[in-house]
């Protein structure tokens, strides 16, 4: 199978589960409620699955080239840093935003630190959200993983370390069709009279995929911490003067 995903573009969201509204003062977390009276806040970012297509793309590698490129380079893609708003971006609020490969060097101009620093880049992306759902409150010690990138080894274990919580997947790959299943479900068992709780749908039919299982290194996690507020600093000089 695949081990990245081969869509052109992508949002990619991250959301949580409260029994109250989460109302972000910034606005980069939405509030959406859920089909149970419950809330789901969220964030969405724009570019995953875009970035790393183009990186393959430009590179001209097969999908496994493009994983073996990604495995081989070192945490932190030796100083090479990929800006990934290519498509604009929703989180950071960035709709004229674009790409910027920055610190590049002679010695760490290579292929493999592109693609490492593209999928790195996309990934804090997702780790500035998860830092704002910290801010307010919500601090997961489990991210559970879906969609394309979730299949490759070497990302789970790069979102695991940007995190610095415990990634896995679910056992199947469609989370939306399960989902949807699982309120079907509840509606149904409704409407004939039956008492069953979501909680007792999700334990029966939700499993996960313990293979997949990614623990947080120490040392990496702290590098992408760091990492992180790089990024974001130097998104936030480019876009203060008007280059981003």
């Amino acid at each position: 199978r695949h081990s990245f995903p081969t869509r052109r573009s992508s949002d990619l969201t991250l959301y949580a589960f409260s029994p109250s509204p989460v109302i972000d003062p910034k606005g980069e977390v939405a509030a959406f409620c859920d089909s149970t009276d419950q809330w789901l806040p969220l964030v969405c970012t724009m570019n995953v699955t875009v970035v790393t297509e183009q990186v393959r793309e430009m590179f001209r590698w097969d999908l496994r080239q493009l994983e073996a490129a990604v495995k081989t380079a070192p945490v932190g893609a030796d100083g090479v840093m990929f800006l990934p708003y290519l498509n604009g971006e929703r989180t950071p609020n960035l709709p004229n935003g674009v790409g910027v490969l920055h610190g590049l060097r002679p010695a760490n101009m290579t292929a493999a630190n592109i693609a490492r620093a593209a999928v790195e880049g996309a990934t804090l992306g997702l780790a500035y959200g998860l830092k704002r759902f910290r801010d307010l409150g919500m601090n997961p010690t489990e991210i559970r993983l879906t969609g394309g990138g979730s299949k490759s080894a070497t990302w789970r274990q790069i979102a695991a370390d940007c995190f610095n919580a415990e990634v896995v997947t679910l056992s199947t790959s469609e989370g939306a069709a399960l989902g949807g299943a699982i309120q079907a479900a509840y509606a149904q068992a409704n409407e004939h009279g039956e008492t069953i709780s979501y909680d007792e749908l999700c334990a029966k039919l939700v499993t996960l995929d313990e293979s997949t299982r990614c623990k947080p290194n120490a040392a990496n996690a702290k590098h992408y911490a760091e990492q992180l507020d790089r990024q974001m600093d130097l998104t936030g000089r480019l876009q203060q003067t008007g280059w981003l």
